[in-house]
């Protein structure tokens, strides 16, 4: 089993990587179904649907700004391609399609100007082992 570092970790929206990448999170989750009858001592449950969702935050950078909030909100789904240890044969990737729901800019007095950038998942979130 591999250990990997996020410091190498790569995200691309429709191909391009986003810029100033700090970190992103990838959530998979799945609805369950209750079948329990009268007759049953315990509940039941089936499988239901599979979804993901996620983040990602960066550091802000104009040159980019426009990029990302031109795809906030949209309503057509860009490809999402996740290499949490980098870009590497071997190495784990993540696709899938992808709405942007999502952006915000955060400054603090003491700290750097940071975007965050959410999206929800349509369709399979594809994980393979191969990095490309």
């Amino acid at each position: 089993m591999a250990s990997y570092t996020g410091q190498d970790g790569v995200l691309k929206l429709d191909g391009t990587a986003v810029a100033e990448l700090r970190s992103f999170s990838i959530e998979t989750t799945t609805e369950t179904i209750e079948d329990t009858t009268m007759t049953d001592s315990s509940r039941t449950y089936r499988k239901g649907l599979e979804a993901f969702s996620g983040t990602a935050d960066v550091f802000f950078d104009d040159t980019h700004h426009d990029d990302i909030a031109a795809l906030n909100g949209g309503t057509t789904a860009v490809t999402l391609e996740a290499y949490p240890g980098g870009i590497t044969t071997g190495y784990p990737r993540l696709t899938g399609n992808v709405i942007v729901t999502g952006y915000s800019i955060t400054a603090a007095l003491d700290g750097m100007v940071e975007a965050s950038i959410s999206f929800q998942g349509t369709g399979d979130l594809n994980f393979t082992g191969t990095a490309t």
